[in-house]
């Protein structure tokens, strides 16, 4: 019997490029970015779906279409009648990223609406994987509801993983901000925060404060990201460190900590220990960095 792999959060409209005003055309999310590679990686004893809300327009069905022409589950993903798929652009300038969003009409903010659409979608998984993206678009009744599911889920013997990815404009406020992305890791096992993120908002000294913090709360497996510095990974009986890919030629930066998360959790996945997960993670994440726009086609992955 195969293995379910499901990935929760919200899925947009990417326009990325930019060059004389040209943008393509293309889709991503944190968690979709996730999802995408992790079915690159994983073996087909897994499947793979996505768990979210699209509308009913035109963007919605390609976006759609799209994951299942690329073997990502799709039953799940609800329809809310009269929104949209979110949308984004990345503008490339003075060497770094820049990103505009159109999201306040996402159908992604109603997906805990419908309680028992959520709870079939999630049911029967094998590995759940949100974000803090996922939980800042939800209001908080809707927080709470997801994360009663997820822990539910755990209880049945599923494995949670969580990448914090904290970011501000979406929050409401800096305590709940802290207080969702705290509740969020104590029903996970596996957390992937970034440094530069987290210790803006607890105070974390050092990546090894970020790792132990999140230990604390119950997570057995805590992977801090580090941008181009290496990552740390503290489990109960061992912790690594392992240095970032070079790259010598860095095209867009986005989705880069996704695809990391990815190329950690397959390994892991496939039995590997944590140093081996963690190259598999950066050697992909290096190959992500050097196109545009967060999803590199399957095709165009090394191994």
């Amino acid at each position: 019997m195969g293995k379910r792999f499901v990935s929760i959060g919200e899925a947009m409209v990417e326009l990325a490029g930019g060059e004389n005003d040209l943008y393509r055309l293309g889709f991503a999310g944190d968690t979709l970015n996730t999802a995408w590679y992790a079915r690159a990686l994983l073996g087909t004893d897994w499947s793979l779906d996505y768990i979210s809300a699209l509308g009913d327009d035109r963007y919605s069905a390609r976006l759609r279409d799209f994951l299942g022409e690329n073997r990502i589950g799709t039953d799940h993903i609800q329809t809310i009648a009269g929104k949209t798929a979110g949308l984004y652009v990345i503008h490339q300038a003075d060497g770094d990223r820049h990103f505009t969003y159109w999201r306040s009409d996402a159908a992604a903010r109603r997906m805990a609406d419908d309680r028992a659409a959520l709870e079939a979608g999630i049911e029967g998984a094998d590995l759940v994987y949100f974000s803090g993206i996922t939980i800042a678009i939800l209001d908080p009744k809707s927080r709470r509801t997801l994360l009663e599911i997820i822990a539910a889920q755990r209880a049945r013997g599923a494995t949670v993983a969580f990448d914090p990815n904290i970011r501000p404009r979406l929050w409401e406020s800096e305590e709940a901000t802290k207080e969702a992305i705290t509740a969020s890791a104590a029903v996970s096992d596996i957390v992937l925060p970034t440094y530069g993120d987290d210790k803006g908002y607890f105070g974390d000294a050092s990546p090894e404060a970020t790792a132990a913090r999140y230990r604390a709360l119950g997570a057995r497996e805590v992977v801090v990201k580090d941008g181009s510095g290496p990552a740390l990974a503290v489990l109960a009986d061992a912790e690594e460190r392992m240095a970032a890919e070079p790259v010598d030629n860095v095209v867009d930066a986005t989705g880069a900590g996704d695809s990391f998360n990815a190329g950690y959790l397959a390994a892991r996945l496939a039995g590997e220990d944590a140093a081996t997960s963690l190259r598999r993670a950066h050697r992909l994440a290096a190959q992500v960095i050097g196109h545009h726009g967060a999803l590199v086609a399957h095709d165009k992955l090394g191994a």
